[in-house]
């Protein structure tokens, strides 16, 4: 990134991302599959 706005308008979407549809292997899944009651999910 050439600066730090651009660099933090990147970051909520690569941490989406990352948390909700990358695989981690240790886990067998994504990080959120993990969490029950996210945000907007409550049961």
């Amino acid at each position: 990134y050439s600066t730090e706005t651009q660099r933090r308008a990147a970051l909520p979407g690569w941490l989406h991302g990352y948390n909700h549809h990358r695989h981690h292997t240790s886990i067998g899944g994504p990080p959120a599959s993990r969490v029950t009651n996210l945000s907007g999910q409550y049961s």
